[in-house]
């Protein structure tokens, strides 16, 4: 099924080369067939030309995390919370900050 999902997105690109949605879908489902190279060249391409398309910026900061490039994350969240502020975006904001104080050690609790 996985497959048919993959086939059928790559046949909506060819048909919407620039649809950042559909760019979102294609890096998506490249990161769920841990086929990372194809995840990360999807979800860079969305930071660079959708830099507005606000939901890239966490699953792309959780990807450079689960590959131990934590400085990367890091800087990704940051330029997520900078795009959800300028959109007012505040469920997204609260998503990137969290995820951020997660990777930078932020994320303690007072005992």
């Amino acid at each position: 099924m996985q497959n048919t999902r993959l086939a059928k997105l790559l046949e909506f690109l060819n048909n919407e080369p620039n649809d950042p949605f559909i760019l979102y879908a294609l890096a998506t489902e490249y990161n769920s067939l841990n086929d990372t190279e194809n995840a990360f060249a999807y979800y860079l391409k969305l930071v660079d030309e959708h830099p507005t398309y606000i939901g890239t910026y966490y699953h792309l900061g959780k990807l450079y995390e689960k590959h131990t490039q934590k400085d990367k994350a890091i800087e990704i969240y940051q330029k997520g919370i900078a795009a959800a502020r300028a959109k007012r975006d505040m469920h997204a904001l609260s998503e990137l900050q969290g995820a951020y104080n997660s990777a930078a050690g932020l994320d303690y609790e007072d005992d």
